[in-house]
């Protein structure tokens, strides 16, 4: 995660929407954390997501057994246990 901390930082500089809040200050502490949280999809956000995925794929042409899929996971993970 991310933070960004700004000590006397010019009330002037902030965004209005901000600089409201603090009417009689000249400088302020801002604190900028990244959002790690993201909004659930909705169905069709989430549908259109999985077809793009399958257009994708068969752009490529290229298709895995889910057999050949757990080998190749169980590669990468066996790598990372030497």
């Amino acid at each position: 995660m991310n933070k960004i901390v700004r000590e006397h930082y010019p009330v002037e500089n902030l965004p209005e929407d901000l600089r409201v809040h603090f009417p009689a200050a000249t400088s302020v502490t801002v604190e900028v954390t990244e959002d790690d949280t993201h909004p659930p999809l909705s169905r069709a956000e989430a549908v259109e997501i999985m077809r793009a995925m399958q257009r994708h794929t068969a752009k490529r042409g290229e298709s895995v057994t889910t057999e050949e899929a757990v080998r190749r996971i169980r590669e990468l993970r066996d790598e990372w246990d030497d």
